[in-house]
């Protein structure tokens, strides 16, 4: 796996930490790949992902990262979580008008109060460390929501936070 692009084309200028690229190897479809030797299929076909995918996954990725040591605090560093984004763009303006995210988390075992502050840790996290969010939702409507306790499902702690 290359962790530089290769001879094809020159290095731009601002080549360095952070830089990412996409070559193409067909019609409409693209690998992306970054300086750690990581390739990622990119297109709407069997095998790859679409821009549209990665965009939400990134918005997870950031998301769960930005609070993945928060949350270990309340819930143990072992904790399990998933996150998901849903949204489609919208076909006339080929663009997304909201993207909604979903973390599941095992909140068994914890009181409504702590429940509404592993609510209110996640957000903060959010807010404060994750870029990516930070940078499209002046653009595009980003919810959250936190499930893990069908005890506590209908409650406001388990409800869209924004």
């Amino acid at each position: 796996m290359p962790t530089v692009p290769d001879d094809s084309f020159e290095c731009p200028d601002a080549y360095g930490p952070g830089s990412v690229w996409a070559d193409r190897v067909s019609e409409r479809s693209l690998v992306g790949c970054n300086q750690r030797g990581v390739e990622i299929p990119i297109g709407m076909g069997e095998g790859e992902i679409s821009p549209g995918e990665l965009l939400k996954i990134a918005l997870i990725g950031c998301a769960g990262m930005s609070a993945d040591i928060p949350l270990g605090r309340r819930l143990g560093e072992d904790f399990a979580m998933r996150l998901w984004a849903h949204g489609t763009a919208d076909e006339e303006q080929d663009r997304y008008l909201r993207i909604d995210e979903e973390v599941q988390l095992d909140l068994s075992g914890l009181s409504a109060e702590e429940i509404t502050r592993v609510v209110t840790v996640f957000e903060r996290a959010v807010a404060a460390a994750c870029t990516v969010e930070r940078t499209i939702v002046p653009g595009v409507e980003v919810t959250h929501k936190i499930s893990g306790n069908p005890q506590v499902e209908g409650n406001a702690a388990g409800q869209e936070q924004r």
